[in-house]
């Protein structure tokens, strides 16, 4: 919005000609940011003060940590709080003609309102489970695919006239249709090396990235700050792939794909790593407010949707890998758990507890040694994905 009022104040009056400085993505990245952090660290308690007030508190399974009990009753679906502020902020400094800063937004909130569902099924009915998982899936599965048929079409074209004629072309051609070489699948480390997916198989690899990061994200929120500190790091190094891939010249000197429009989601980024560090104001232990499902799925579906635009999948892979070994150890857990009660009759386990830093408490680390550990490793993974921008 302000992008818009700098633009329309300058052909009034040459004596305006300063807002030109709005138009420089990095100024207008830092100003989402400070936005962002300005609006989570004045609304966080007045938020936190309505959930108390509403008795959206936290429950917790009765098969889980019996250190994580005293929690019980603690403000939840404090994601809210970041999805505003994330909001917000990227509409006041984005520039709102992007077609990628509205697909991404849609995704964020649509993945909330999600979680919104399953949080409230959980405070209003007293059900630690929430919505049934087949019905969460299913929604999220519709977002998820409707967002991949709208990429793989807008990836090359910046006019949404033009991607809704190409998806009816592809449709009048019998599905069959070949993507720009941009729209391929990108190896980290090598220079110019990517596959070509065809529609279907980048419908399925988008919908596989969106939907798998935002259950990670959320399999992986179970800790104070665990999640969320992860997400600004990986978040903040997903800004600066965006700002390169929307950049002709830099996109060009590091051998990455040139991808119109893509530079805007710096300033989404910006807003997503000052609305989270807002949010750890208040999340960091003891909590005050948990962010729930409504703002770990959004955050997940988020970043797997911003990797799929500037084209950094494996990369996301990468620099969320704490994620990924999250959702990964519940996985073997359950699988390993119904082979062996179905073989011996008696179900067995690999880890003390899932997801993995269930097993680290049950180990003797303390709930603060947890998190920062993993902090640490996910700044590790963030420098070695930020790596290949170079390392071709």
């Amino acid at each position: 919005m302000f992008l818009s009022l700098a633009q329309w104040l300058q052909t009034l009056s040459p004596e305006f000609g300063f807002f030109r400085v709005f138009q420089y993505l990095t100024l207008r990245a830092v100003m989402a940011a400070l936005t962002a952090l300005l609006i989570g660290l004045i609304a966080g308690p007045i938020v936190i003060r309505r959930l108390t007030e509403l008795k959206i508190g936290q429950p917790i399974r009765e098969y889980a940590m019996q250190t994580h009990l005293s929690k019980s009753g603690t403000p939840t679906m404090g994601g809210v709080l970041i999805l505003l502020a994330i909001a917000i902020s990227t509409l006041l400094w984005a520039d709102l003609s992007n077609r990628f800063v509205w697909i991404v937004l849609v995704v964020m909130l649509g993945f909330g309102a999600i979680g919104w569902a399953d949080d409230w099924k959980k405070v209003v009915n007293k059900d630690p489970e929430g919505m049934r998982s087949r019905d969460k899936y299913l929604w999220q599965s519709l977002i998820g695919l409707l967002a991949a048929l709208y990429l793989v079409f807008s990836i090359s074209e910046s006019s949404n006239l033009r991607v809704f004629e190409l998806f009816v072309n592809w449709v009048k051609s019998g599905f069959d249709v070949n993507l720009p070489p941009q729209a391929g699948l990108l190896l980290p480390f090598f220079k110019l090396v990517s596959y070509p997916l065809g529609v279907f198989g980048f419908v399925i690899l988008t919908y596989l990235v969106i939907v798998g990061s935002s259950n990670a994200v959320n399999l992986t929120d179970g800790l104070d700050g665990l999640a969320i500190m992860p997400v600004v790091m990986v978040g903040s190094a997903l800004g600066i792939f965006a700002y390169v891939t929307g950049s002709s010249v830099y996109s060009r000197y590091l051998f990455f794909p040139y991808i119109a429009g893509a530079g805007e989601l710096l300033i989404f980024c910006a807003a997503m790593a000052g609305a989270g560090l807002a949010f750890l104001w208040f999340n960091t232990h003891p909590a005050q407010v948990f962010m729930g499902d409504v703002g770990a799925l959004a955050l997940g579906a988020a970043l797997g949707t911003i990797a799929v635009i500037v084209r950094q999948e494996i990369v996301l892979a990468i620099m969320g890998g704490i994620f990924v070994v999250e959702a990964l150890s519940v996985m073997l857990q359950v699988t390993y758990f119904k082979y062996t009660k179905r073989k011996f009759g008696a179900g067995r386990r690999i880890l003390k507890m899932a997801p993995l830093h269930h097993h680290f408490e049950k180990s003797g680390w303390k709930e603060t040694q947890v998190v920062v550990r993993f902090w640490i490793i996910t700044m590790l993974l963030c420098l070695v994905g930020l790596s290949t921008l170079k390392l071709r």
